[in-house]
């Protein structure tokens, strides 16, 4: 099913995103051109079982070497299996963007690693697939992170915004994306500043793991019978990290010393402390941007925390609102960005700039997979 304008075709395109938080992967159909955002299609999401989700946390932080390590093998095995069985379930498709399995993130040292073999999937699927979306950021000098502003323009755009709009995900890791939708072209000079604010979901999530058996802090309702201990968050303040400028970007356990910080508390007392250090980590992030957003649009598992909701409501001189109200869908945000981005890698658009990832020239990450059996091909 392909569409054309009077620029570059319109495509069906299903992107995948299974995110630091290991909860699952979500899947969700976008129509786009790479530009504009033509309609939201169907979405879904497959949950990892326990064991998956165990097998991918014993993997994260490796690099692949000359030896192959079987975590490594295990983990890709859980990532494509999970990823195959969802997307099968979609119809009429002509492209796949797959983001793969974040298992170690260091732009400035060994680089960006993504488990997950976008080839293997296009055979399985029989679409191709778009995939690999971060490395050729990073050779360029860029940090490979965050990839999504590309989409948040176009949804400021989608939105008739006529000021410009902070994206944050709150997924694992927190990222923050500043777009001014008054300039056309994502690519453009002062269109975009993008960087990663701090930890999000995932130490919270690690805690409740630990000490409660939980996978999260449904509704927040553990931080809120608790304490913030304000001696810790000023400690985890201290970290250098905030005091650099962006484009910036973390790997999922940089902040490696968080579950010491809050070793000597009670459960209730630990998950308020965490929860404010999100919190305080996207306030910091807010200080770096050109100019004050006109909302603030919260998408990822953070914005159904209402105990995080409102640290970051009485912190913040503007609106903080989840992406709903904006006619958006929070959980599929993601995936929906790498639908997006498939579409620009295929019509060779950029898909990050000095002003998302500190690259040095505008770049389109990617590598293209066709299947050796097609079942269509896009235009």
């Amino acid at each position: 099913m392909t569409r054309h304008t009077t620029d570059k075709p319109v495509l069906r395109v299903l992107g995948a995103m299974s995110g630091t938080s290991l909860d699952g992967v979500d899947a969700a159909v976008v129509e786009t051109d790479g530009q504009a955002i033509r309609a939201f299609g169907p979405s879904a999401y497959r949950p990892y079982s326990d064991a998956e989700r165990a097998t991918l946390a014993d993997a994260l932080g490796l690099w692949p070497g000359p030896d192959p390590d079987p975590r490594i093998e295990a983990a890709q095995q859980v990532v494509l299996s999970a990823h195959a069985d969802l997307l099968a379930q979609f119809d009429d498709i002509d492209l796949v963007g797959f983001h793969g399995q974040t298992l170690a993130h260091e732009p400035r040292g060994r680089g960006t690693f993504q488990t997950g073999d976008g080839a293997t999937l296009a055979d399985r699927l029989g679409v191709p697939v778009v995939w690999d979306f971060r490395s050729a950021d990073v050779q360029l000098g860029g940090e490979g992170a965050p990839l999504a502003p590309f989409y948040h323009h176009a949804l400021a755009r989608h939105m008739g915004a006529s000021a410009p709009v902070a994206f944050l995900n709150l997924g694992g890791v927190g990222n923050i994306t500043w777009a001014d939708p008054r300039l056309a072209q994502p690519e453009a000079p002062g269109a975009l500043l993008s960087f990663d604010t701090g930890p999000a979901n995932a130490p919270l999530n690690d805690l409740m793991q630990a000490r409660r058996g939980q996978p999260f802090d449904r509704d927040g309702a553990l931080a809120a019978q608790g304490s913030v201990a304000e001696g810790t968050l000023e400690a985890f303040l201290d970290n250098r990290y905030f005091y650099r400028i962006p484009p910036k970007s973390l790997d999922r356990n940089q902040f490696g010393d968080l579950p010491g910080l809050v070793a000597g508390l009670s459960d209730a007392d630990a998950a308020a402390t965490l929860t404010a250090i999100c919190a305080a980590s996207v306030l910091r992030g807010m200080e770096h941007l050109p100019e004050p957003p006109a909302q603030l649009l919260v998408t990822g598992g953070g914005r159904l925390n209402p105990v995080l909701m409102e640290m970051l409501a009485v912190s913040l001189d503007c609106p903080v609102r989840p992406v709903e109200d904006a006619g958006f869908d929070g959980d599929m945000l993601e995936a929906q960005a790498f639908a997006f981005l498939a579409a620009r890698v295929l019509h060779g658009l950029p898909t990050s700039c000095e002003g998302t990832t500190g690259v040095r020239m505008a770049v389109g990450g990617g590598e293209i997979s066709r299947p050796s059996t097609p079942a269509r091909t896009p235009a």
